[in-house]
Order: C-alpha cells, then sequence, then structure tokens
C-alpha cells in the first residue's frame, strides 16, 4: 500500500501529536502530501515528519480560512481531512461547572470541525472526490461522569458527521466518524488519575488502545476503499462499545 495515498493532499487537524501525527506519518509513508494544522508544534512536527506546518486555532473562523488558503497555495487541493484537533477540558460534575470553559471544549471539538469541513468541503464536491473523517469518542455515545462537555462535543460530532453523511452520499466524497476508546496519547496527561483508571476498567481487552492502531483504521476509512459507508462510525474500544 506505499502508493495508496499518492498525488493526494491531507488536512490533519491536531497532527502535532497523538493521533493525528500518526495518521500524519501514516499518509506521508503512503504517498500523500500532508499539512498539519495545529496550534502548538505544527512547524515542528512538520520538519521532523516532512509535511506542511500551519498554525491554527480550529475554533476560530478566520484562523480556520487562513489556514486553508495556506494549503491550497502550497498544494493546490485538499483531498482528505481528519479532524484530530481536541482538548479533555476540565474534568468537574455539572454541578457547578464554570460555563466558558464548558464551552471552550464544544468550540475545539465541535465548532472546530464544522469550521475545517465546510472550509475543504467544497472543493471536494466539485472534484466529486474527498473524504473527511471526524474523530468522536466512546464517550460520546456513552458519556463519561464529569465529562459532559467532552461527552457532548463528540456526541456532537457523531450526530454532525452523520448528517455531513447524508447530505455527501449522492457524490464522490464520504464523511465518516472515528470513536476511539482510551488511547494512550499526550492528551492523557490532562486527565487525573481517577479517571483514567475509570475509562480503563470500562475496557474488556484491560488496555489502553495505540496510535498505530488508531492510524490503520482511520487510513482505510479515508482511502478510495471505503466507498460504501456514508455517516457511519468506526469503533476502536477494546470491546467497551456496544452499538
Amino acid at each position: 500500500m506505499a502508493e495508496r495515498f499518492q498525488d493526494q493532499v491531507a488536512v490533519i487537524t491536531g497532527g502535532a501529536r497523538g493521533i493525528g501525527r500518526a495518521v500524519a506519518q501514516r499518509l506521508l509513508s503512503e504517498g500523500a502530501k500532508v499539512a498539519i494544522w495545529d496550534m502548538g508544534g505544527a512547524a515542528e512536527a512538520a520538519a521532523e515528519l516532512g509535511a506542511l506546518g500551519v498554525a491554527v486555532d480550529v475554533s476560530d473562523e478566520a484562523s480556520v480560512s487562513a489556514a486553508f488558503a495556506a494549503t491550497e497555495e502550497a498544494f493546490g487541493k485538499v483531498d482528505i481531512l481528519v479532524t484530530a484537533a481536541g482538548i479533555t477540558g476540565p474534568t468537574h460534575p455539572v454541578l457547578g461547572h464554570e460555563y466558558m470553559s464548558w464551552k471552550r471544549v464544544l468550540d475545539v471539538h465541535l465548532g472546530g470541525v464544522f469550521l475545517c469541513t465546510r472550509a475543504v468541503v467544497d472543493g471536494m464536491v466539485a472534484r466529486d472526490y474527498g473524504r473527511i473523517a471526524t474523530i468522536a469518542s466512546v464517550a460520546g455515545k456513552e458519556g463519561n461522569p464529569n465529562a459532559s462537555s467532552y461527552s457532548a462535543a463528540k456526541a456532537g460530532i457523531i450526530g454532525f458527521t452523520k448528517s455531513l453523511g447524508k447530505e455527501l452520499a449522492a457524490t464522490g466524497v464520504r464523511a465518516n466518524c472515528f470513536a476511539p476508546g482510551l488511547i494512550n496519547t499526550p492528551l492523557m496527561e490532562q486527565l487525573p488519575q481517577e479517571q483514567i483508571e475509570f475509562s480503563l476498567s470500562r475496557i474488556p481487552q484491560g488496555r489502553f488502545g495505540t496510535v498505530e492502531e488508531c492510524a490503520a483504521m482511520i487510513c482505510f476509512m479515508i482511502s478510495s476503499e471505503c466507498s460504501f459507508n456514508s455517516g457511519a462510525v468506526f469503533d476502536m474500544s477494546g470491546g467497551r462499545a456496544t452499538y
């Protein structure tokens, strides 16, 4: 599969680390040109991997527009979008939760997915080909206690992608959602130990997933082979997800 993505251009939000970086690395190894969009570390990661690095706040409309313009100037088009940018936000019950910190998680996750998708989708439809993989979470299906903002944002991404998949089904553009369980990424450093232990206790396999496992599934989702899925949710949860 060394040439699976030959001559294709991919945008990976949150591509400087974690799942996004693993996807970027695999795409580059399979022939793609990659633009890493990240709030911090994009230039450094891009230099290490041989990609284009673009500093962007995915929750800011003007920042996303500028990142898209820079990517199109460099590569001429965008064929693939993977929305891996995200934050965990506060681990706090709804009772007494500060609204602006709650809203910030929604703005980054759900708002960011909307803005980045809107930026690239017109060109994909015009060319009658494209692949969009949004990154949600099992938390968006089940809801994690003391993580209402994160769970709500991820549930929103699932709903958004199902809607988008139906909108694009008659075109050559496919949009599907990836819903991992607990994956060993730097994002885990933002979680308290008790939250990690709770999540791990829900995984029948009894281990974390790896970013390499995530990249393998996502790269199928954004390949031309994934053609009869529209608005589908691909789980990777070690047996936790039941629907």
